[in-house]
C-alpha cells in the first residue's frame, strides 16, 4: 500500500558513511538556502595547477598552468573551500625532503594564492597505503579537514587514478587531460573540460543552476516523471524540491516506473499512466484513453505542473494535455518552441546528471532544495519487506539482469565474478526479479545465493540496505543503491554518458571499455558481437574495485592481500607514478 507523503525512517547505511539527517523534517525555512551541489573544490597538484616536473623539489620550477590564478579567484569568491590532494612519491623514493616540499607548496601558494588544506600520499605504489590515488584515503581526509563530506566536493585532475580516487570516494570527478593523460582515461571520465578555467565555470554553473530566482509556495503541484523505475528513482531529489514548497505533491509515472514511485518521499497521490510518447514500446495512440487521461488530469486539480523528462524526450504532448486539463502553470525542459503550452520554458546544457538536470527545472519552476536536504538520491524504507536470510550486513549483490540487454552483465562472467569474489572470503547474494530466476540460478552456482524471483523492487531494497555493495550494469538497481548510500562496482556500457547515468553521489568504481563502440548509441540491443564493451571484464578487476570501496571479506583466505592492495591498473587508469 502507498503511504503519502512522510519521508520514512533514515536509509539505513553502512556506519563508516554516516552523515547527519538532511531530510525534510516539517517546512522548512526556504531563507535559508545553502550552495545546493558543492561546499569545497579539491585539486591534483601536477598537471593541474601547476607544470608536472617530476619529483620536484625545487620552488624555482613551480610554473602554474594557464589562467590557474584567476580561476581559482573565481572559487574563493563564490566561497568554495579549496584544497590540493597530491600523490608524492618521491618523498618515498628520497628524491626531495620534507622541507623541500613544503617549500614547493609554499611557492604555489605564493602564486596562485592560500589553500584550506594540503593533503600529501608520501608513499610509493607498493606500500599498500589507503591514501595514494587511486585510493580514495586523501579525498575523505580533505572532505574531514574542510568540515564536509566526499559527495559535496568535486576533484579536478588531469589523469584517470584522480577520476577513480573521485568516484571511490562518492565525490565528482571532473577530467582536465594534457598531454600525458590516455585516451581512454578521457573516454572513461565521468566529466572533462578543456583546461582548469573550463573546468571551474563548469562548477560555477552547475552551482548555479539549481538557485532560483524566485521561490514560491504552491497548493497542489503535479510532477511528472513517466519511465522506468531509475528514471523515477534520479528525479526524486527534484520531486523532494518541490514537495518542500507545495502542500500536496501528486506524481504521474508510467507502468515501469510503479514500484519506483512508491518508494519516493515527499509524494501524497500516485497515478499511473503510460504515455505512448514516452514508453519505449508503446501501444497505438487511443484517443479514448487520451481523453480518459485529460479527465484524469482535470481531476487532479492541480495548480501547476512540473513535467521532468530524460534529455531525449518531449514534455509537449503531455503539456497540451495539462492545457486541456486546466492545469494554469506548467514548467519543463524544452529544447522546441513551446508556443503558450510551458510557462516556464527552461533549457539546459548537454552532460549534466539527469538528478540535477532534474533539479535545475523544480529550482526554475521556484521550488529549491532546501537547506535542510541534500541533492543525493532517497527513498522511503518504512514498510520495506523483511531482509532474507543473509547473516550480518557486509555482503555483496550482484545483479546480473537488466530490462535492457545492453546494459546487462554477461552471464557468464557474473557467474565467475561470483565465484572469484566467494574464494576470496566474501558472501554473494544474487538478486533476480521472477522471469530471472534461470539466470541466477546459473550465476550464484554452488557459492553464492541465489536470491532469483524473491527481489522485486521493494525486496531489493530490503537486501541492499545491509550490503557492503553491489554490483550491476547501469541499471535501476545502481539508482536503487545509490538511494541507499551502498556503494556500487558499475559495469557500466557506455551506451549513455556515465557523467549523466552514473551512480550519483555515492563511492563507485567504474569498470568496463567506455570507449567500445557502442558508446553514445543508446541502444537497447548489443550492436556489437560478444559484447565487447564488458566482456573484457575480469573479475579480478571486479574484487579489486570491491576491495578499493573498503569492503571487508569475511574470511579473507591465507596470505590474502590487504584491501588497500593489489588495485588493478585497470582501475586505476594508469598515468603518471607521482
Amino acid at each position: 500500500m502507498f503511504t503519502p507523503r512522510g519521508s520514512g525512517n533514515p536509509p539505513p547505511v553502512r556506519r563508516d558513511q554516516r552523515e547527519p539527517d538532511q531530510r525534510r523534517s516539517g517546512r522548512v525555512d526556504r531563507a535559508v538556502i545553502r550552495p545546493v551541489l558543492f561546499d569545497a573544490v579539491l585539486l591534483d597538484r601536477d598537471g593541474t595547477l601547476v607544470e608536472d616536473v617530476p619529483y620536484n623539489g625545487d620552488p624555482e620550477k613551480v610554473r602554474p598552468m594557464p589562467g590557474a590564478r584567476a580561476a581559482l579567484d573565481r572559487l574563493r569568491a563564490a566561497g568554495l573551500r579549496l584544497g590540493v590532494v597530491t600523490n608524492q612519491s618521491g618523498l618515498a623514493k628520497g628524491l626531495f625532503t620534507a622541507a623541500q616540499m613544503r617549500a614547493v607548496h609554499a611557492r604555489i601558494e605564493a602564486l596562485l594564492g592560500p589553500f584550506d588544506t594540503w593533503q600529501v600520499c608520501p608513499h610509493d605504489d607498493g606500500d599498500g597505503c589507503a591514501c595514494r590515488k587511486p585510493a580514495p584515503g586523501l579525498v575523505h581526509r580533505a572532505a574531514a579537514a574542510l568540515g564536509t563530506t566526499p559527495a559535496r566536493c568535486v576533484l579536478v585532475g588531469d589523469i584517470g587514478r584522480d577520476m577513480t580516487a573521485a568516484l571511490a570516494a562518492g565525490a565528482t570527478g571532473l577530467l582536465v587531460p594534457t598531454p600525458v593523460t590516455r585516451p581512454e582515461e578521457v573516454a572513461a571520465a565521468p566529466h572533462v573540460a578543456r583546461d582548469l578555467p573550463a573546468a571551474i565555470e563548469e562548477i560555477l554553473r552547475r552551482q548555479a543552476a539549481l538557485r532560483p530566482s524566485a521561490p514560491r509556495r504552491a497548493g497542489t503541484v503535479l510532477v511528472v516523471r513517466s519511465d522506468s523505475a531509475g528514471d523515477v528513482l534520479v528525479t526524486g531529489p527534484a520531486v523532494r524540491a518541490v514537495a518542500a514548497g507545495a502542500d500536496r505533491v501528486v506524481l504521474l509515472h508510467g507502468p515501469r516506473g510503479r514500484h519506483a514511485a512508491a518508494l519516493l518521499p515527499g509524494v501524497d497521490e500516485l497515478v499511473e499512466w503510460p504515455l505512448p510518447w514516452i514508453d519505449g514500446d508503446p501501444a497505438p495512440v487511443d484517443p479514448d484513453d487520451i481523453r480518459r487521461l485529460t479527465d484524469r488530469l482535470a481531476g487532479v486539480r492541480a495548480d501547476e505542473a512540473v513535467v521532468f523528462t530524460s534529455f531525449h524526450q518531449s514534455p509537449l504532448p503531455l503539456a497540451l494535455l495539462l492545457r486541456l486539463a486546466g492545469v494554469p502553470r506548467v514548467s519543463a525542459i524544452s529544447d522546441d518552441y513551446p508556443g503558450a503550452l510551458l510557462d516556464v520554458r527552461h533549457r539546459v546544457p548537454d552532460g549534466l546528471p539527469e538528478p540535477e538536470r532534474a533539479l535545475s527545472l523544480a529550482a526554475a519552476a521556484g521550488f529549491p532544495l532546501p537547506a535542510a536536504d541534500d541533492p543525493a538520491l532517497r527513498i522511503r524504507t518504512d514498510g520495506l519487506p523483511p531482509t532474507p536470510a543473509l547473516g550480518r550486513p557486509g555482503y555483496v549483490v550482484l545483479h546480473p539482469g537488466s530490462a535492457v540487454q545492453t546494459r546487462a552483465c554477461p552471464p557468464e562472467l557474473a557467474a565467475r565474478i561470483v565465484r572469484v569474489l566467494t574464494a576470496a572470503g566474501h558472501r554473494v547474494a544474487v538478486t533476480g526479479g521472477p522471469d530471472e530466476t534461470e539466470l541466477t540460478a546459473r550465476v550464484a552456482g554452488d557459492t553464492g545465493v541465489d536470491l532469483g524471483g524473491r527481489t522485486g523492487l521493494a525486496e531489493l531494497a530490503a537486501v541492499l540496505a545491509d550490503a557492503g555493495a553491489l554490483v550491476v550494469g547501469n541499471t535501476g538497481p545502481a539508482h536503487l543503491a545509490a538511494a541507499l548510500r551502498v556503494p556500487v562496482v558499475s559495469l557500466f556500457a557506455p551506451t549513455v554518458p556515465f557523467g549523466q547515468w552514473g551512480p550519483y553521489r555515492v563511492p563507485a568504481v567504474r569498470l568496463g571499455d567506455a570507449a567500445a563502440p557502442c558508446r553514445d548509441t543508446r541502444a537497447t540491443r548489443c550492436p556489437v558481437p560478444g559484447h565487447p564493451c564488458l566482456s573484457g571484464v575480469e573479475p579480478d578487476h571486479v574484487l579489486a574495485a570491491v576491495r578499493l570501496l573498503g569492503v571487508p571479506a569475511d574470511a579473507p583466505p591465507p596470505g590474502a592481500a590487504p584491501a588497500t592492495v593489489g588495485i588493478d591498473p585497470v582501475i586505476a587508469g594508469g598515468g603518471s607514478a607521482r
